[in-house]
């Protein structure tokens, strides 16, 4: 096999707190992380170099790209003399909190380890892999176990949960996106944030239960350092007839839960009418696969 394509799935946050501040800077968090069939594209060549393109895309594809820099630890660890052209097509917004970029560094971790299968000493475990994907980005562990996780630290910290009920989701993208550093600022200088109820979320999860995943759904970032345009965005997916709607991760999309997809679809509809990226999608219980 000389060439596979892999689905790596965006996510969302169906909870996210923040509940620390370490003395290097990073936050802890408290969160429950979602997997969608809204996927990056990620196609692997064997290659001699390291090359990446991104048709369609303004990202940068050099040695700062995400995806390239899994693709060097990948053959760092693994010691193999050999390289890939790596394509990635990206369906996830930019500057969302949906995870694109992590989407595509556990694409290309998961998915070299399958096209260099028949050359190592044996295929690297879902442990390993983890551990080379933690240094890249907070998100990478999650992007790679993927499915519904409760995800704690700074990201390290990860408990597979029972998967996410079936529904609906619509996915709306502001014109503009929100920085993560900012927002996280903007939460240290409130006196008394807003906390999500995460043991609430994560026990309505175990229970399959829909409404008290609705309920307990929530963004402690959300209040702080949210779009200008996300009320207003909350407001439209519940008036289409969504059960919840919130921001996902540090923003700046904006998500609502519907009970199934013909819901959300004809939402979207409605929806498209006033915001030029919108998408529909539904929870997935996996991370990244080899497409077929």
């Amino acid at each position: 096999m000389d060439k596979l394509t892999v689905l790596a799935p965006a996510k969302v946050n169906l909870a996210l707190d923040v509940v620390g501040l370490r003395p290097n800077g990073y936050h802890d968090l408290d969160m429950v992380m979602q997997a969608l069939t809204l996927c990056e594209r990620v196609t692997l060549e064997k290659a001699e170099g390291l090359s990446l393109v991104l048709p369609g895309s303004d990202l940068p594809a050099d040695d700062s790209n995400i995806a390239l820099k899994a693709a060097r630890v990948f053959f760092q660890y693994t010691g193999l003399q050999s390289g890939v052209k790596i394509t990635v097509e990206k369906h996830t917004p930019v500057q969302a909190g949906m995870g694109g970029g992590s989407a595509d560094a556990a694409g290309v971790l998961f998915g070299l380890n399958e096209l260099y299968e028949a050359d190592l000493p044996r295929k690297l475990s879902m442990s390993e892999l983890l551990a080379l994907g933690a240094p890249l980005g907070a998100d990478v562990p999650f992007a790679l176990m993927g499915g519904t996780c409760r995800v704690q630290g700074i990201g390290d910290l990860l408990c597979a949960l029972p998967p996410m009920p079936d529904c609906g989701m619509v996915v709306v993208m502001p014109e503009q996106g929100v920085s993560t550093p900012a927002a996280f600022k903007a939460f240290d200088r409130v006196e008394k944030p807003w906390h999500p109820d995460v043991a609430a979320l994560d026990a309505a999860l175990r229970q399959g239960d829909f409404a008290g995943v609705c309920a307990a759904a929530g963004n402690a970032l959300e209040a702080v350092g949210s779009s200008p345009e996300t009320p207003a965005i909350k407001a439209s997916l519940c008036s289409t007839g969504a059960k919840a709607a919130l921001m996902t991760g540090s923003g700046a999309a904006v998500f609502g839960l519907y009970d199934d997809l013909t819901q959300a679809e004809a939402a979207a509809a409605v929806l498209r009418q006033s915001y030029a990226q919108v998408y529909v999608t539904a929870p997935l219980s996996s991370g990244p696969y080899v497409e077929r």
